[in-house]
Parts: structure tokens; C-alpha cells; sequence
């Protein structure tokens, strides 16, 4: 085992809007190593989002990674033979990890011509308090309240 656990490497902010959130956020829907496509793809959802609501597209964007933010989720636990499906608090960088590999899902999954429009869409509804990834945190969190009797097994 090692000695020393290995640093958190800050991803650099991104060029446009001055953020590592979105960067992160490129990182995520970045397939083969195409970071540049995945950096279009990204400016070009963010373009769409502001000609449809009239708002700061990048503003839509925070706000819907906002609202699909889990607070908790389940963690399996065995417990004397059997399985307990256990509550417990997101960690905050979870937190974020969680809300953008959603969004990025749920975008993947929509039905649209272009990555752009399908992750504009998906933005937009989630902003709103709907679509896949929005649908998604309720889930969690339905079932983290569900299995609510559980919480005194927490580690």
C-alpha cells in the first residue's frame, strides 16, 4: 500500500469562460482523446442554449448542473447475510462527478442530430427541473428516503 496518497490534480480552466468546471465537464464528454471535438461540442450547446431561452447560456448550464446535484444516494451494504441498500451524503467532488456524467447520459440518449443540440436539450430541461438527468436525482433521492430506516447500519 502506498505511504502517501496521490495529489488531486486541478484540470486547467478552459479558454472561453475562464472555468475548470468546464473543462471538467469536457473531460467527461470527451471520447478517444478528442478533446477539441469535445470542447466544440460543448461552446456549440452553450450557443444553442442561448438562442432558444434568450438567456446566458453558460448561466443555464451552472444552473442545471445545480438542480441535478445529488444531496444522497444509496450505498449497498452486507449486512449478516443479507443486503441493505444504505443512505449516506454525497462527497461534494461526488456531488459534481455524479451531476455531469448524468447530464452527459441523458444528453447521449436524447434523440437530435448533433451532440450540440442533444446536450442543449438535456441543459435546458434540466434547468427547468426536468428531463433524464433531473429525473435521475429523484431517483436517488426517493430511494435514499425510501431505505431511510437504514441510516443507523451507516459506516
Amino acid at each position: 500500500m502506498r505511504k502517501t496518497k496521490a495529489k488531486k490534480i486541478a484540470p486547467a480552466p478552459d479558454a472561453k469562460y475562464n472555468d475548470a468546471l468546464v473543462t471538467r465537464f469536457v473531460n467527461n464528454l470527451m471520447w478517444g482523446g478528442k478533446k477539441n471535438t469535445a470542447f466544440n461540442i460543448f461552446y456549440d450547446a452553450v450557443e444553442r442554449i442561448t438562442k432558444q431561452t434568450g438567456e446566458n447560456g453558460y448561466d443555464v448550464w451552472k444552473r442545471a448542473l445545480a438542480n441535478i446535484t445529488p444531496a444522497v444516494e444509496v450505498r449497498s451494504r452486507r449486512i449478516g447475510g443479507a443486503t441493505f441498500q444504505i443512505p449516506s451524503e454525497v462527497r461534494p467532488d461526488r456531488k459534481i462527478s455524479l451531476s455531469m456524467k448524468w447530464l452527459i447520459r441523458y444528453s447521449r440518449e436524447r434523440n437530435g442530430r448533433s451532440m450540440g443540440e442533444k446536450l442543449a436539450n438535456e441543459v435546458i430541461a434540466a434547468s427547468k427541473g426536468e428531463g433524464g438527468a433531473f429525473k435521475k436525482k429523484e431517483d436517488t433521492h426517493r430511494m435514499a428516503e425510501a431505505n431511510k430506516a437504514f441510516a443507523h447500519f451507516r459506516v
